[in-house]
């Protein structure tokens, strides 16, 4: 094959430092919005973007050209420049330190959507995270989850 080709879908999630609400109502679609671009930026194609004033849930690809934790570290950095630069009260913005990202197939990308579309109706983040973890069978050390 002369050219390399993947699609590889990620369901990646991160909240705000220590989980406060953080992020203004306001801007949150903003937000949402400018991390599709950060995504599309780094030759993600990202799909939705949705989230809660804690934290943020994207379901993209993984660029055949980067790790997961370079496009984690993009998304995350940028996006907090951003918000710092949007409103005065998020001059200390800043994301927790690590993330969750998961492996989904083509035919479940439609129920990602949708979930990352009604994360209004979902429980705490914390809550809703061990759900997932629990979901996708990754091992964890309660301790090392929240900073």
């Amino acid at each position: 094959m002369a050219h390399s080709l993947s699609k590889i879908l990620i369901h990646l999630v991160f909240s705000t430092k220590m989980r406060e609400d953080s992020i203004p109502r306001e801007l949150l679609a903003a937000l949402h919005s400018y991390i599709v671009g950060i995504g599309e930026r780094q030759q993600s194609l990202v799909y939705r973007v949705g989230g809660t004033t804690n934290h943020v849930h994207v379901a993209c690809t993984l660029p055949r050209t980067q790790s997961m934790s370079n496009l984690a570290k993009e998304i995350k950095a940028r996006s907090s420049s951003w918000l710092k630069s949007r409103d005065e009260r998020c001059l200390e913005f800043k994301w927790q330190e690590g993330y969750a990202a998961f492996s989904l197939g083509q035919s479940q990308l439609q129920a990602l959507i949708q979930y990352v579309e009604n994360q209004a109706i979902h429980h705490g983040f914390k809550e809703e995270l061990i759900d997932l973890l629990n979901l996708y069978e990754v091992e964890y050390d309660e301790t090392l989850l929240w900073d």
